[in-house]
């Protein structure tokens, strides 16, 4: 499974040969846990397992509510109010369903942002990134989706405003919108094609999990430093890995279950304290809420959604020199998904011949103030549409696009990178000290 050599599953009894003929599944597993993984992985490295934890999480209390839900405008706020008052435990696997979603969006951000800095896109493992980015997609639709399911007064006018923007796309627009909404407006039909998708899209993203997990084991992980675990032979490769079972293992169950305790006392203690209170209040398409804003996951993108209006001048060129067919809406619409996209292209953005922003201290300061950025946005998010937010708003797209498209292609010819380890075994001895030959027995 991986290029990494290492020692692969040998089945000893008749009953294990008999299996591993027929269907090798205890060798893939055995494969999997042993694989051989870099001895110096930092804590950035835990979060993988956060994200399954998550993505297990959102299944299995999923399926639980959904015995108990209505897909219909006239029944779902009261079968929502009936899951919590009167289903034994209903509140309580309610309130991990919705905050699990959180924690599973503040993993992936981690996870991502993790890989952006340790160059974990860059070659072999491409292929790995655009899947992770896949998912990432696939959680924000089952996400967007899940948050209409309640038909509180945030469902229904999120919905109205996200599917609105289908609406923009030129010549076809009318037509998407329409199809996507099952009728002219949101309705019955939205309420149903939302929750057979957001039912539906979490299998697809564990399908994709399971690919992503291929993908890095045939490659190989990344680590901190950013080189390669030498693969000349198994002598070699075993001086810079450990395997993954148990080392790798209990470090991760161990970070799993400091991140729980935080987890379980925002279920227990503030279980609504990411919410909106006006989904506490029924869907009514005749009040609009005085100022609709989507679940925090999504505020970076909505808020360079909103940065580009008419009166941009980068929106005002595009609509001249396309006759008018971009206009402010679609223009918010192209750069809220090519904000998105340009992550997804980072592996062929980056110029630079090294990995790990470690060794990059031109690059470092650029990655932190796109951190920076990105909580900004955030912030800037959940504002109020007005001045000076949208001006903010606007400077920090600005610098999102100009992070991936501008200075990530130019830092890799000016930059001059800080030498690196020769091998992991190098680095591992460097922070931990190299390990006592064992003493030879007395004669």
């Amino acid at each position: 499974m991986s290029g990494i050599p290492h020692d692969h599953y040998e089945p000893k009894t008749n009953g294990e040969k008999w299996l591993n003929s027929r269907l090798p599944i205890v060798g893939l597993l055995y494969d999997t846990l042993m694989i051989p993984t870099p001895k110096n992985l930092n804590w950035w490295w835990i979060w993988g397992i956060v994200l399954a934890f998550c993505l297990a999480l959102q299944i299995i209390t999923g399926i639980v509510l959904v015995m108990h839900y209505t897909p219909h405008v006239d029944l779902a706020f009261a079968s929502i109010e009936h899951i919590m008052r009167n289903v034994n435990g209903g509140h309580f696997i309610r309130y991990l369903h919705m905050n699990g979603a959180s924690l599973f969006f503040v993993a992936v951000y981690i996870h991502m942002f993790r890989g952006l800095y340790y160059g974990s896109y860059k070659a072999p493992r491409e292929i790995t990134w655009i899947i992770g980015m896949l998912i990432y997609l696939m959680m924000m639709g089952t996400a967007f989706m899940g948050y209409v399911l309640p038909w509180g007064q945030m469902s229904f006018w999120g919905a109205t405003v996200i599917t609105g923007l289908f609406g923009a796309i030129p010549f076809v627009g009318d037509a998407l919108q329409t199809w996507l909404l099952g009728g002219p407006a949101v309705d019955n039909a939205t309420l149903n094609r939302f929750f057979s998708l957001h039912y539906l899209l979490p299998f697809i993203i564990a399908a994709l999990v399971v690919v992503h997990i291929w993908a890095f084991h045939t490659t190989g992980n990344n680590n901190p430093t950013g080189v390669e675990v030498r693969r000349g032979s198994k002598a070699e490769a075993e001086k810079d890995t450990l395997p993954f079972w148990p080392y790798f293992v209990i470090k991760d169950l161990f970070a799993l279950a400091v991140i729980l305790v935080v987890f379980w006392a925002v279920v227990g203690f503030m279980p609504n304290y990411l919410g909106h209170p006006d989904n506490y209040i029924e869907a009514n398409p005749l009040v609009t809420p005085a100022h609709i804003v989507p679940e925090w996951y999504f505020l970076p993108f909505y808020a360079i959604l909103r940065a580009f209006t008419g009166e941009v001048w980068v929106v005002q060129f595009a609509s001249f020199i396309t006759g008018g067919i971009i206009d402010a809406k679609f223009f918010g619409v192209l750069a809220m998904f090519g904000a998105i996209l340009a992550m997804a292209l980072a592996p062929w953005l980056d110029t630079s011949n090294v990995r790990s922003g470690k060794y990059r201290p031109m690059f470092k300061w650029w990655f932190y103030l796109l951190v920076i950025d990105f909580f900004a946005l955030m912030w800037l998010g959940a504002m109020p549409a007005e001045e000076p937010y949208a001006t903010f708003s606007l400077i920090a797209s600005a610098y999102w696009f100009a992070y991936f498209f501008v200075i990530l292609p130019i830092l890799g010819v000016i930059e001059k990178p800080l030498a690196q380890p020769e091998t992991i075994e190098e680095d591992f001895n460097a922070h931990y000290g190299k390990a006592d030959a064992k003493a030879t027995p007395a004669e």
